[in-house]
């Protein structure tokens, strides 16, 4: 097959580039605006290879996505692109409402234009995979409920209600037009190549150079970790075995409060890393509480016992074998994170938000 993959420079989707092109004999067209949290850097190990392609669009740009259409001749559609950075949506939400609605709208529309003037067994065989988050679930009250593929949304973030929207989008073109649809839920990833404003690699980041901890209220919020790796392979089952029209939720299977993140993260670091910085006795005390954000969710967690049992994939990685790898990637990879943190990766700079989104 050749996959064309939306943002596919940012962290789960450069994941699911590399597990494709390392992994199975299909190609890959990577578009990506590269906007702050794309970079190309996360591809180097397959950013030459004869099976991948990279297309620098907007997928708002109608004209530009008509092109990438015509010139590659897609089987599949994998769509990741989109804002998620929940603080980030908070203080300006109107890049959230442009790229994960209007975009997931005019990307809809080039994908059906195009599927429209396939033949017939093209037609048939091809697939829009809409990858989404349980952020569109709002959050769990009781302490055993779970997100299904039926739970009620109840965004509480403009992140969360814009891909909520699109998600809404996605099916109902499904509906109206007939265009072969799944959706994926995932709940919150983690690994290597990770953006360094998201929770666990500004912890390692921010531990390494003795700042400061910074975590939300009394740290108790709960999410279900999921590895980037696991999650990649979960993908790439999706759009190749799941049912046109399905909703399937992926999740690790491992629900951790986000101060429990925070400590054993500073345990592997005594571990690894016993030198600390001057002045810090224990990691554990850089750890500073802070005011907490608005509308803050309190739990989520997924059951993810669909794709299980309907398509076979479950998750490799515990949450303690998942976090190890990606301190020890982190340490192993300074490179890679200087040039994100220092702005050389990209024209873009990291900006000024420096607290992370814990989910």
């Amino acid at each position: 097959m050749k996959i064309l993959i939306t943002g596919g420079a940012g962290f789960i989707g450069s994941a699911v580039v590399r597990h494709i092109i390392e992994n199975t004999t299909d190609s890959v067209v990577n578009v990506d605006k590269l906007t702050y949290a794309g970079n190309l850097e996360s591809l180097t190990s397959v950013e030459n290879h004869e099976r991948y392609a990279f297309e620098q669009v907007d997928i708002c740009d109608r004209i530009a996505l008509d092109r990438v259409f015509a010139e590659h001749k897609p089987d599949v559609v994998m769509h990741l692109a989109a804002e998620s950075h929940v603080d980030r949506s908070i203080d300006g939400p109107a890049a959230f409402i442009e790229t994960n609605i209007v975009g997931t709208y005019t990307l809809l529309e080039a994908t059906r234009s195009y599927w429209d003037q396939l033949d017939a067994p093209a037609k048939e065989a091809f697939r829009f995979h809409h990858i989404s988050t349980d952020e569109v679930y709002g959050d769990l009250e009781g302490t055993d409920d779970l997100f299904t593929e039926t739970t009620s949304y109840a965004p509480s973030s403009p992140y969360s209600a814009s891909k909520a929207s699109s998600d809404h989008l996605v099916r109902a073109w499904l509906r109206t037009y007939g265009l072969p649809t799944v959706v994926t839920n995932c709940s919150n990833n983690y690994g290597p190549f990770h953006f360094p404003e998201k929770l666990i690699p500004l912890m390692i980041l921010n531990a390494l150079d003795g700042k400061a901890l910074p975590v939300y209220g009394d740290g108790m919020q709960i999410r279900d970790w999921l590895f980037v790796e696991d999650h990649a392979r979960a993908l790439y089952t999706v759009v190749t075995k799941g049912e046109i029209g399905e909703t399937y939720n992926i999740g690790g299977h491992n629900e951790k409060a986000n101060i429990e993140v925070v400590k054993t993260i500073c345990t592997l670091l005594e571990e690894l890393v016993p030198n600390k910085p001057q002045g810090v006795a224990r990691y554990e005390d850089l750890i500073t509480y802070v005011t907490d954000r608005p509308g803050h969710d309190v739990r989520y967690a997924i059951d993810a016992t669909k794709i299980g049992k309907e398509l076979g994939w479950l998750p490799q990685e515990t949450f303690e074998t998942g976090i190890r790898k990606t301190v020890q990637w982190y340490l192993n990879n300074k490179t890679w994170w200087s040039r994100v943190l220092d702005g050389s990766y990209s024209m873009e700079r990291l900006g000024s938000n420096q607290q992370g989104n814990q989910g």
